[in-house]
């Protein structure tokens, strides 16, 4: 029998979150990250609705039209678009994939779509946030299946030539995997999953590059980021809190240094199955546990031949371009913006 584990998060006050009341009465929870999921015996499992979830509308002064379209009904993805009304011309065209441990978050919630819609506006550049499959439930690979579907989806799209509201405006010729955390992994394996053998096959679309923010790795042995880092207040990510998302999404009988969790595992071949040689942008934060990982993920895929660019942002946590409204991560996440816009546009 499994015994209850607990791992703690805490959330930026000011983003007034929500807390739901909803609550499962009966059964022994096996697995729990407090404020957020709660994993029952029964299977039942509980999010708490710590974030609001939003619809698409826009205020007019973002400068961005938004929407939301479904994929598949069968499973029930979806996505939302985000375009800047500004721009004259065909946009670079950014497939994102949405953080949360593979198992809390979605493309709804307002921190994401605040995020999202200030990023398409101020780099000039269409958005589609994929709403994927979340675990325990719906254990890896579905969100690596989900993100793929999605593209191939795009694919079809511009294949059948119709103007849809939001395709006028997209690149499909300059296309960007995108995430962050979670979501930045789902970007990796998309991407390892198209290789150079399958990129003839996304044809009328390009890959023009990756981009991976605070990409969320794990591994048996301990970093000295995860044994080390003082968290800052507020913290989107602790140890704890990633072992247990690890537990909940990796599949059963796996541990930690299986190649989607620790792709520089021992026998793993993912920078191998890497093949395409376009460029990644790689975003650190400093005070992220994630830290020591992320800066080894950049340095084996040079040493592998691939194109790669850090930036560490000083002084912030994990996710904090979206979960924390201080003065300094506004300043960070203007940087990151700034970043993403030129690594683009080239």
């Amino acid at each position: 029998m499994r015994k209850r584990r607990m791992a703690t998060i805490t959330l930026d006050p000011s983003l007034g979150l929500q807390i739901s009341t909803n609550t499962h009465q009966e059964g022994q929870i096996v697995e729990e990250i407090d404020g957020l999921i709660r994993v029952y015996k029964d299977g039942h499992v509980e999010r708490t609705e710590i974030i609001p979830c939003v619809t698409a509308l826009l205020p007019p002064e973002f400068g961005v039209t938004s929407g939301d379209v479904v994929i598949d009904k069968v499973t029930n993805v979806w996505a939302r678009f985000y375009l800047p009304k500004k721009c004259h011309e065909k946009t670079p065209f950014l497939v994102y994939f949405h953080g949360g441990g593979f198992c809390v978050g979605s493309a709804a919630w307002s921190c994401y779509h605040e995020f999202l819609a200030k990023l398409a506006a101020r780099a000039g550049c269409s958005i589609m946030s994929v709403n994927y499959r979340l675990a325990p439930e719906n254990p890896l690979p579905a969100a690596y299946d989900d993100g793929f579907k999605a593209l191939m989806w795009v694919k079809q799209q511009a294949l059948s030539g119709e103007n849809e509201w939001w395709s006028k405006q997209c690149n499909f010729s300059s296309v960007f995997l995108a995430g962050d955390s979670a979501g930045a992994n789902i970007a990796h394996n998309v991407a390892i999953r198209l290789g150079s053998s399958r990129a003839a096959a996304l044809k009328p679309l390009a890959i023009k590059g990756i981009i991976l923010i605070q990409p969320f790795f794990g591994g048996e042995g301990r970093t000295h980021s995860e044994k080390h880092t003082v968290e800052p207040p507020h913290s989107a990510l602790s140890l704890a809190a990633s072992d247990t998302y690890w537990r909940l999404s990796l599949p059963v009988g796996s541990n930690r240094d299986h190649p989607w969790c620790n792709p520089l595992a021992k026998g793993s071949s993912q920078l191998e199955e890497l093949r395409i040689l376009i460029p990644l942008l790689v975003c650190v934060s400093e005070m992220d546990i994630s830290r020591d990982r992320n800066l080894e993920f950049c340095g084996a895929l040079g040493k592998a031949g691939k194109k790669v660019e850090c930036v560490v942002y000083k002084g912030v946590g994990h996710a904090f371009q979206i979960l924390n409204k201080s003065q300094l991560s506004q300043t960070r996440t203007h940087e990151m913006i700034s970043h993403i816009k030129a690594f683009i546009s080239r």
